[in-house]
């Protein structure tokens, strides 16, 4: 599997983005799916995931309410809705998807996952 994000770009305070990570190679329907973020000079951080089975989600305090993760199996894809955008929420956007066999894991470590796409920028300035 192989995944490709794409939807980055520059908004002001209070704007929306959406994320969408597609995968290729093969089908991901057996992945648990999420995006993390690292922004300038500091550590990567998690911010949400979805299992592929049981619909779960998972999403960092910072943007619960906020943010929602979503999965299209029919188009193997995550995507990321994104509302009233803060500042902080700056930083370059990866997606991540990890074989769960139980269909219901939504992983928040970043050590759970060994499939990443390349990251997309995300710039909200106030």
């Amino acid at each position: 599997v192989q995944l490709q994000a794409f939807g980055g770009g520059s908004v002001q305070a209070g704007g929306s983005l959406r994320l969408s990570c597609a995968a290729s190679g093969r089908t991901y329907s057996s992945y648990a799916t999420a995006w993390f973020r690292q922004a300038p000079g500091k550590e990567r951080e998690f911010v949400a995931a979805i299992s592929w089975s049981a619909g779960t989600a998972s999403y960092a305090d910072v943007v619960k309410g906020r943010f929602t993760i979503s999965r299209d199996e029919d188009k193997d894809t995550t995507s990321l809705q994104m509302v009233g955008l803060k500042p902080e929420d700056t930083a370059i956007y990866y997606c991540a998807a990890e074989r769960d066999p139980t269909g219901r894991a939504t992983p928040v470590s970043g050590h759970e996952y060994h499939i990443w796409g390349q990251g997309t920028q995300v710039t909200v300035s106030s």
